[in-house]
C-alpha cells in the first residue's frame, strides 16, 4: 500500500506539501509588514487594534443596522406571520454579518500576525515597555502585578506568574507557526510535532478572532492546562486591551464566571465548557445564562477531545426513585460459581488439545483449542501455548471453518461452555448451558424473558372475564419488566468477572472503583461506567454500590463542539484520524513542518515470541541506556504491567521512578527529573500527551531521550504520542518499541503472516526477529483496530443524533421563552398545532361532540362552525377557522388580564412606601398556581403587559421543563429496552429511532396541549386585592445534582466528574387574606342572627355574603 501511495504521491502530490504551499502567499505578507511595524512607537503599534476592530464593525455597519431596525420594527407588529418573516430575515441578515466579518479578518490577518509577532519580540528583547496608559491598562494593574502604572505611563513588565510558575518570556512566532496560525485560523486541524509551541501558535489566530468581540475560546484536556496557557499568554492580548480568562478559575453558575465568558478570549477545559451549555439550558432567568453564542474554539490536542473523549456523554443528574434498588448482590456468588466452573472447563478443554495435538489428531485438538479460546481467552496458559510453532494458524483455521456460513456450526463448540467471550467485541453472552445451571436451585425460566406475543394470545384464548383477563396480562407484563431487570443485572456482572481486570481497565482507591484511561492512564475521577456495568464492578470488588441516578441534562463533547461556527485544532497526532475528523467535524488536517529537522532515530520493532522474553530484553536494553548516562523512558500499556516492570528493575538494582494511575500526584516531580543523565522512568500512557522533558547539553551529547515501548497500542496516535517526547526541537534521541505474539494486539488483530514466517525461520526462544515488513504488518493491525473503533464510535453517534435533535428543538423553545422575543411566535405554532390534533382526532371519526369536548377543554371555546360545516369541510379549513377563533379570544383574553392587573400593579408603584424592584404575582387555571415573578417598572410602564409577558414565560418554561425531564428518564429506558431486539433478529437502532420519534412527537403534543390549556384558563384570581410582596430571592434547599461524564465500556477517553449541586433561586409568594375559592366549590356559611349553619355552592353563598347576612364558616 504505501508503495502505491508513493507512486501516487509522484503525479498528484503531497497533501501536506500542497496545503503549507497554498499558504506561502499569505506568509510572505506577513514578513513584509514586519520592517515598518518594528519602526513604530509602542503606542502606535497598540494603535493598530484599535484600527483593525473600526475596519470590521465598518464592514458590517450596514447589516448591523439593517438588524436593530427590524429587531426594534419587529417589536411593534401584532401579525403572527409577519413576525415570522421579520425573525427569519434577521436570521439571514446576522449569517451574512458573520461571512463579512470573516472576509474582513482574512484580509487583515498578514497584518494582524505580524503585530502579534512584534509584540512577542518587544516582550522579548525589553525588561519593561512604556506606553499611555489607557483605561484598560488601569484596569488591569489592579489584578496583574506585570502592569504598573506611572502618572500618565502604564509600564509592563516580560515577567510574570504561570500558574505557580515565575516566567520571563523568550519566545517569537517561528515561519512554521505562523502557517499553523494560519490553518487554525482557516477552522481546520494544525498537526504539530511535540515541542513545536502549539500554545504559541494558537495566540495568533486568538488575537485575530478576538477582535470581533464575539469571544473566542480555547479548550484544553485538563484544567491545570487552561490555568497555566490563559496567564501564560495573557500578557501578549492585554497589551492590546483585549481581556483573557479562564473558566476554571471561578465557580459554576457565579457572575465570575460569566464575566470569563464576557472575555474576549475565555480558555477552559472540555468538559466544563460542556456542563456550562448544560445548566445554561436548565436556568430560569437570561441574568443565570453564563455563555455567549459559540462562535470560534480552537481545541488543544483535538484527537483526545473530539475523537476519544467524544462519545462520552457529559450528564447533570440527580437521584432516581429507588435508584438503590438492585439485585447485584443477590447474584453475585452464582456469577462467582458459573466464571470458576467455566474456569475448570477452560483449563480441560487446553489439557484434551495438547493431548490431541502432540498425537497428531489435529481435527479434534484444534476443536478443543477452540472451545479453550471461546471459554477464557486470557488464560495465560492457553495464551503460552499458542505461540508454540503452528498452534495459531490451527486456531484460526479451526474458528474459520465454524464460523463459515453465518456462525452456521459454531453452536457445536459452544453448547458445553456456560458462556462465550467474543474478545475482539469485548462481549460475553450466556449459553442455554450457562442459563441451565444458574437456575440449577430455583425455577427452569428464572432467567428466561417470556414471549409476550405468544402469551398475550394463550390469556385470551382463555376466555377470561375482562377483570380477570386484565390482571393476568397485568402480571405478565410485570414478570417481563422483573426479569428483563434481572437478565440486564446478569449480563452486567458477567462482563465485571470476564472482561474487566483490575488494574487494568480500573484500580481501587479510596474503596472506590476509579476508571483508567487507556489513552493516557491516568485516573479519570468520578466517571463511571454506564448501563449498570459500574454498579456490577462495585459488587464484584466488594466495594459500596452506588445508586441509579436519573439524567436531567445530558450532551455529549462530540454534538457540543459541532454547535460553534468555527472549529480548529492542534495536536501532534491526527493524520491517523483524518478521516473520522473530516466525516464528523468537517476537519480538515495540515501537516505543519518542523522548524528544525527530527534527529531522532525511530527503529524498526522487536518481536519476540513470549511475554517474557519480551521483558527480559527491554530490562538489558534500558541497563544499557542508563549506563551510558542517557535518560530512559518506558511506556506501559497498563497499571499492572507498569509494577511487573518496576519490580524486576529492583532485582537488577537499577533506581527508577514508576508513573501510574496510582501515582498520579508525583507527575510533576517525576516528569521533572525524567529528563536528568542516567534516570529510568516507566509511565503507562500518562506520560504520552502535553508532557514536555527537558535535556540538558551533556544529556544531548550521551544520544537524548531514549523511548522504550514495551507493547504497541491499539491505536497508532499513542504510540507517536509516546515517541514524540523524545527529539523535540531537533533534540537527538530514540524510540525502539518491544512486541511479542502473546501482546493483546497481536493476538487479536495480528496478522497471520508474522506468526508464520516465525516459525519458517524456526526461532529458538529469546531470539527476536528485526523487520521494516514486521512493523508495518503490526501497524496493519492496529489499523483495524481503528477501524473498529470508528465503527462502533460512528453507530454511538447515531444513537446521540436522535437525542441532539430532540435536544435542539427543546434547547430552543426554551430560548425563545427565557428571552421572550420569539415567544409570541411559539405560542402561535403551539396554538396552531394543537388545534390541528383536536380537529384531525376527531375528524376521522366525524366525531363533532368529542371536538365540541376538546374546544372547551382546551380552550374555554365554542365551536366557529356547525356541525354540518364539521363533516362538509377539510381538516386543514376546520383548523384554519379553530385557530383565528383561539387566537382572537386568547388576544382578548390577555388584554382583558392586563388591564384587571394593571390597577393593583398602578396601587403598588404609585404607593410611596413600596420601593419594590420585582413583585409576585399568582395565576390560577382553577387547579394549579404559578406564581410570576415580574419588573414592576415594565409592568407599570406597559400598563400590564409585562405581566402578561412574563406569565407566558414562566408557564412555558415550567411545563417544557418538567415533559423534558420525564421524557430523558423514558429515553434512558428505551436504550437499554431496544437492546434486546438483537434476540428478535432486528437492528436495534432502527427500533430506537422510531420509538424515540414516536415518543418525543407524543412529549411535544402534551407540552402543547399543557401550555396552552393554561394559557387560556390561567388568570389572576377572583378576589379581594392581594396584599402585595417584594420578590426577594431566597435560599431553596441544594438539590442533589451531580455532574458526571457515562463510560461507555472499552472507549478511548479522558475526563472528570464534577460531582457538586446546584442552587437555584426562587422567588417568595405573595401572602394572601384568604385561600381561593371557585364558584362551584361547596362551601358552608353561617347566618349571624340565628347562627344556623348550610351548606351550599359558592357562586349562591356570594350574594348572602355581600348582603351581610351571612359569613363564610369554610
Amino acid at each position: 500500500m504505501s508503495f502505491i501511495n508513493s507512486i501516487i504521491k509522484v503525479f498528484v502530490g503531497d497533501k501536506s506539501q500542497k496545503d503549507v504551499k497554498a499558504l506561502q502567499p499569505y506568509l510572505n505578507k506577513i514578513k513584509t509588514f514586519e520592517a515598518p511595524l518594528m519602526s513604530l512607537s509602542n503606542d502606535e503599534l497598540r494603535g493598530r487594534t484599535v484600527y483593525f476592530k473600526d475596519r470590521i464593525k465598518e464592514a458590517r455597519a450596514d447589516k448591523d443596522a439593517k438588524i436593530a431596525s427590524l429587531k426594534a420594527e419587529v417589536e411593534n407588529i401584532e401579525d403572527i406571520d409577519k413576525r415570522e418573516d421579520i425573525y427569519d430575515a434577521i436570521d439571514a441578515l446576522e449569517k451574512e454579518a458573520y461571512e463579512i466579518s470573516e472576509k474582513t479578518l482574512l484580509e487583515i490577518l498578514p497584518e494582524a500576525f505580524s503585530v502579534v509577532k512584534e509584540t512577542a519580540r518587544r516582550f522579548k528583547e525589553n525588561s519593561h515597555i512604556e506606553v499611555t496608559a489607557t483605561a484598560k491598562d488601569r484596569e488591569f494593574s489592579a489584578t496583574k502585578s506585570y502592569i504598573a502604572i506611572d502618572g500618565e505611563k502604564a509600564i509592563w513588565a516580560n515577567k510574570w506568574n504561570a500558574a505557580g510558575k515565575d516566567i520571563t518570556w523568550d519566545m517569537i512566532h517561528y515561519d512554521v507557526q505562523l502557517i499553523g496560525g494560519m490553518v487554525l485560523h482557516e477552522g481546520k486541524v494544525a498537526e504539530m510535532q511535540t515541542g513545536e509551541g502549539k500554545t504559541l501558535v494558537a495566540t495568533l489566530p486568538l488575537y485575530l478572532n478576538a477582535l470581533t468581540g464575539n469571544g473566542v475560546h480555547l479548550v484544553t484536556v485538563n484544567d491545570y492546562l487552561a490555568k497555566r496557557d490563559s496567564t501564560w499568554k495573557a500578557p501578549l492580548f492585554e497589551f492590546h486591551g483585549l481581556s483573557v480568562d479562564c473558566i476554571d478559575n471561578h465557580q459554576p453558575s457565579t457572575e465570575q464566571r460569566k464575566k470569563a465568558y464576557d472575555a474576549d478570549i475565555t480558555y477552559g477545559t472540555n468538559n466544563e465548557f460542556g456542563f456550562d451549555y448544560l445548566r445554561d439550558n436548565m436556568a430560569h432567568s437570561p441574568s443565570d445564562l453564563v455563555q455567549r453564542k459559540h462562535n470560534f474554539a480552537i481545541v488543544d490536542e483535538v484527537d483526545s477531545v473530539l475523537i476519544d473523549d467524544a462519545r462520552t456523554p457529559l450528564i447533570i443528574s440527580g437521584p432516581v426513585p429507588q435508584g438503590d434498588r438492585h439485585e447485584f448482590n443477590e447474584l453475585k456468588p452464582k456469577i462467582e460459581n458459573l466464571v470458576a466452573q467455566q474456569r475448570q472447563l477452560a483449563n480441560g478443554f487446553l489439557a484434551e488439545a495438547k493431548k490431541l495435538i502432540k498425537e497428531g489428531n489435529t481435527k479434534d485438538g484444534g476443536f478443543q483449542l477452540l472451545r479453550a479460546y471461546r471459554s477464557l481467552p486470557k488464560n495465560k496458559a492457553l495464551i503460552k501455548f499458542l505461540s508454540e510453532e503452528g498452534i495459531k494458524q490451527l486456531l484460526q483455521k479451526t474458528e474459520n471453518q465454524y464460523m463459515q456460513d453465518n456462525n452456521r456450526e459454531m453452536h457445536k463448540v459452544d453448547e458445553a461452555l456456560y458462556f462465550v467471550i467474543e474478545e475482539k467485541n469485548n462481549q460475553v453472552e450466556l449459553t442455554d448451558n450457562g442459563i441451565k445451571y444458574l437456575s440449577g436451585d430455583t425455577d427452569a425460566d428464572f432467567f428466561v424473558l417470556p414471549d409476550i406475543g405468544t402469551e398475550i394470545a394463550a390469556i385470551e384464548k382463555q376466555k377470561l372475564d375482562k377483570d380477570a383477563e386484565a390482571e393476568a396480562k397485568e402480571r405478565l407484563f410485570q414478570d417481563f419488566g422483573v426479569k428483563s431487570e434481572r437478565i440486564h443485572t446478569l449480563t452486567q456482572l458477567l462482563k465485571a468477572y470476564a472482561l474487566f481486570e483490575k488494574d487494568v481497565e480500573y484500580v481501587i482507591m479510596d474503596n472506590k472503583i476509579m476508571i483508567v484511561d487507556e489513552q493516557t492512564g491516568r485516573i479519570m475521577d468520578g466517571r463511571r461506567y454506564s448501563d449498570g456495568l459500574h454498579q456490577a464492578i462495585e459488587a464484584k470488588e466488594n466495594v459500596k454500590i452506588e445508586a441509579a441516578t436519573q439524567t436531567f441534562a445530558t450532551v455529549t463533547l462530540q454534538n457540543y463542539f459541532r454547535m460553534y461556527n468555527k472549529l480548529a485544532g492542534m495536536t501532534g497526532t491526527a493524520v491517523t484520524e483524518a478521516g473520522e475528523l473530516w466525516q464528523i467535524y468537517k476537519l480538515d488536517v495540515v501537516e505543519i513542518p518542523t522548524n528544525r529537522g527530527i534527529a531522532r532515530i525511530d527503529k524498526e520493532d522487536y518481536i519476540y515470541k513470549t511475554t517474557r522474553e519480551k521483558f527480559n530484553a527491554v530490562i538489558e536494553d534500558v541497563t544499557e541506556l542508563s549506563q551510558a548516562g542517557r535518560p530512559v523512558l518506558i511506556g506501559t500499556t497498563s497499571v499492572e504491567i507498569s509494577e511487573l516492570l518496576s519490580r524486576m528493575l529492583k532485582m537488577r538494582g537499577i533506581t527508577h521512578n514508576v508513573l501510574n494511575a496510582k501515582m498520579h500526584k508525583q507527575e510533576a516531580q517525576i516528569v521533572e527529573e525524567a529528563g536528568k543523565a542516567g534516570v529510568v522512568t516507566i509511565a503507562t500512557n500518562m506520560a504520552g500527551r502535553g508532557t514536555d522533558i527537558k535535556l540538558s547539553p551533556e544529556v544531548k551529547a550521551a544520544g537524548g531521550l531514549a523511548i522504550v515501548g514495551t507493547e504497541r497500542h491499539d491505536s497508532r496516535r499513542v504510540d507517536r504520542q509516546l515517541r514524540g517526547r523524545s527529539g523535540r526541537q531537533g533534540d537527538p534521541g530514540s524510540s525502539q518499541f518491544y512486541v511479542s505474539l502473546e501482546d493483546n494486539l497481536m493476538r487479536l488483530f495480528g496478522s497471520e503472516r508474522v506468526a508464520k514466517v516465525m516459525d519458517r525461520m524456526g526461532l529458538k526462544e529469546g531470539e527476536v526477529i528485526q523487520h521494516s515488513m514486521m512493523t508495518k504488518s503490526i501497524e496493519r493491525a492496529q489499523k483495524k483496530v481503528e477501524e473498529n473503533n470508528f465503527g462502533v464510535r460512528k453507530r454511538l453517534l447515531e444513537y446521540d443524533d436522535v437525542m441532539n435533535s430532540q435536544r435542539e428543538v427543546v434547547y430552543k423553545r426554551r430560548r425563545h421563552a427565557l428571552f421572550g422575543e420569539r415567544l409570541k411566535l411559539d405560542i402561535a405554532n403551539m396554538l396552531y398545532d394543537t388545534c390541528e390534533l383536536i380537529v384531525s382526532n376527531n375528524k376521522v371519526t366525524n366525531d363533532f361532540k368529542g371536538y365540541e369536548f376538546d374546544l372547551i377543554r382546551y380552550f374555554g371555546i365554542t365551536s366557529p362552525i356547525s356541525e354540518a360545516d364539521f363533516t362538509k369541510l377539510s381538516d386543514i379549513e376546520i383548523t384554519g377557522k379553530v385557530y383565528k377563533e383561539a387566537l382572537a379570544f386568547y388576544t382578548e383574553k390577555t388584554e382583558r388580564s392586563a388591564r384587571e392587573a394593571f390597577p393593583i400593579i398602578k396601587g403598588v408603584y404609585e404607593e410611596p412606601n413600596n420601593h419594590f424592584e420585582r413583585i409576585v404575582v399568582p395565576f390560577t387555571d382553577g387547579i394549579k398556581t404559578l406564581n410570576v415573578v415580574t419588573d414592576l417598572k415594565k409592568a407599570y410602564d406597559s400598563e400590564g403587559a409585562q405581566l402578561i409577558a412574563d406569565f407566558e414565560k414562566n408557564i412555558t418554561l415550567s411545563i417544557v421543563d418538567e415533559a423534558w425531564k420525564k421524557h430523558l428518564r423514558k429515553m434512558d429506558e428505551l436504550k437499554q429496552s431496544v437492546q434486546l431486539a438483537v434476540h428478535e433478529q432486528k437492528d436495534p437502532l432502527l427500533i430506537y429511532k422510531l420509538e424515540a420519534f414516536n415518543l418525543f412527537r407524543g412529549m411535544l403534543d402534551n407540552v402543547n396541549k399543557e401550555v396552552i390549556s393554561f394559557l387560556f384558563k390561567g388568570d389572576l384570581p377572583a378576589q379581594n386585592v392581594p396584599e402585595i410582596h417584594e420578590a426577594r430571592e431566597v435560599a431553596r434547599p441544594k438539590e442533589n445534582l451531580q455532574l458526571s461524564k457515562d463510560e461507555i465500556p472499552n472507549s478511548e477517553s479522558i475526563n472528570r466528574e464534577a460531582g457538586e449541586t446546584q442552587q437555584r433561586q426562587v422567588t417568595e409568594t405573595i401572602v394572601r387574606d384568604m385561600p381561593k375559592i371557585n364558584r362551584n366549590d361547596t362551601v358552608v356559611v353561617q347566618e349571624i342572627a340565628t347562627g344556623k349553619t348550610e351548606t351550599m355552592k359558592y357562586k349562591k353563598a356570594e350574594a348572602l355574603i355581600a348582603a351581610g347576612t351571612w359569613v363564610l364558616i369554610n
